[in-house]
């Protein structure tokens, strides 16, 4: 029996795993859904009595501060759940030897490479989130629980909570015209899909020292193509412009070029990913 623990319940990742709960005869897990409210797992003697009491063996940490610009003025909040909070989750795991799936992000690297970027490539964050999220990850490293992955991904979207998707949908219907940046590139994830994987690989996982790998829908697009995707799979009609970043300049520096090298979670696991615009269509019939 995997009892897990899935911290962050209440963001997209977290609502899909709860979504597929609801559905799953599998009688090997047994799912227990925190939230802040419910668990501050910056809090170690409280995540340790829960982990106690619950028997957890398996910890899925979806848990995040994602408000990339609002991080730039909120350093020491970012770095207490992305950092200080990730290596209490790590020393526990490690404790009680505890699988722990950690996500984290694109946003570790500088995005001015050209190629996708696989595991070993070297970090760069730019932004204080991408910089408080790669503290979790050399966290975990330097702790180096086993049977721990972490894994990185972007631009996630969800039939829960806000993203992108929902607010171009949104959008779409109330203007004529968008403005959208083409010259940001990556791949969309759709947190379903990556719910489903975590589930999928979580009996496979045993390995000595911490393992990364990347994970997002195949294929690449900018966000410009993504929003003309969206548009024309809903039968939106609405103009959409390609526009600079240097247009909407934003508070925090985003990488110009984000597309994951998904290899080697797909020989390790024997998985197939989904191209971004299938999962894409799954998740717009969804809502």
């Amino acid at each position: 029996m995997y009892n897990i623990l899935i911290t962050g319940s209440k963001g997209q990742l977290g609502q899909e795993l709860q979504f597929i709960s609801k559905s799953n005869t599998n009688t090997l897990y047994r799912f227990f859904f925190t939230s802040k409210k419910d668990l501050d797992i910056s809090n170690f003697k409280k995540v340790e009595q829960f982990i106690i009491d619950n028997k957890i063996n398996s910890i899925f940490n979806c848990a995040a501060y994602t408000a990339v610009d609002k991080a730039e003025d909120n350093e020491n909040t970012a770095c207490l759940i992305n950092f200080e909070a990730v290596k209490n989750l790590g020393e526990l795991t490690k404790k009680y030897n505890i699988t722990l799936i950690h996500i984290s992000t694109d946003y570790v690297f500088n995005g001015k490479s050209w190629m996708p970027y696989t595991e070993e490539k070297e970090v760069a964050p730019q932004s204080i989130y991408g910089i408080s999220k790669l503290k979790g990850e050399e966290a975990l490293k330097e702790i180096n629980p086993t049977n721990t992955l972490i894994i990185r991904t972007a631009w996630v979207y969800s039939t829960f909570g806000t993203n992108f998707v929902k607010t171009m949908l949104d959008l779409g219907k109330e203007r004529d015209q968008l403005n959208i940046i083409y010259d940001q590139v990556g791949s969309p994830t759709y947190a379903r899909d990556l719910a489903n994987v975590m589930l999928m690989i979580l009996p496979k996982i045993n390995s000595s020292k911490i393992e990364v790998y990347h994970y997002s829908n195949e294929g690449v697009c900018s966000w410009y193509d993504f929003a003309k995707a969206i548009f024309e799979i809903k039968g939106i009609d609405c103009n959409v412009s390609a526009i600079p970043s240097s247009a909407y300049p934003t508070k925090a520096r985003r990488p110009h070029y984000s597309v994951l090298n998904k290899q080697r979670i797909k020989d390790q696991f024997n998985i197939t990913i989904p191209y971004w615009r299938d999962s894409l269509k799954a998740c717009l019939n969804q809502l």
